[in-house]
């Protein structure tokens, strides 16, 4: 006796959708997974948040720049945990963005990506997503896309490194025109 015909097609849709969900499952599961380790970034990069100052070198040397002049880096978390604020500035000068350098860069998780905004000094903003090391220590982030002028240059590629709750090190690329780079190195320790 044949089977009606409903009932092999309520088996072959049953059959489709145990499939379906089966692969919606382990596509959930995969996103899951570098969502968790995006956070797990993210959340290594809040226990920066403070008050760190230290010494920075430039390469190539910059006449109009002086290895090992220190360097100011406020971190804070804003936005309900969601955001992490980095501001940078030479130590000792005053909050005045007419006279002195004080670019601004936001971390964020973007789906399941670590992505930067770097605020830059130059007028512009590049877009940065990171990519940690296995052991979590290092987070370095590669350049996305840049909105804004180009025309002196802008910030290409930043690694930042956790030494320990009290010292971390950040090293930043950036894009001259011409396609030469300068590379600043931060080696800063938590001063508050």
């Amino acid at each position: 006796m044949k089977p009606p015909r409903f009932i092999l097609s309520a088996v072959l849709m049953s059959l489709a959708t145990t499939l379906a969900w089966s692969q919606q499952m382990e596509h959930d599961a995969q996103k899951s997974v570098a969502q968790s380790k995006t956070q797990m970034s993210f959340d290594s990069m809040k226990t920066l948040a403070g008050d760190w100052q230290g010494p920075v070198t430039v390469d190539p040397p910059q006449p109009d720049m002086q290895d090992g002049k220190p360097l100011h880096i406020t971190m804070r978390i804003t936005s309900r945990g969601n955001v992490i604020v980095h501001e940078m500035q030479e130590a000792g000068t005053p909050l005045d963005p007419a006279k002195y350098d004080h670019p601004v860069t936001m971390f964020y998780v973007d789906n399941d990506k670590l992505t930067l905004v770097h605020y830059c000094d130059a007028g512009n903003r590049p877009r940065m997503v990171a990519r940690s090391s296995p052991d979590g220590k290092k987070l370095e982030f590669d350049f996305v896309d840049l909105s804004g002028g180009n025309q002196y240059g802008h910030m290409y590629h930043a690694v930042f490194t956790l030494v320990d709750a009290n010292h971390h090190i950040e090293d930043w690329t950036y894009m001259m025109p011409g396609d030469k780079t300068l590379h600043a190195h931060f080696d800063l320790k938590r001063s508050n």
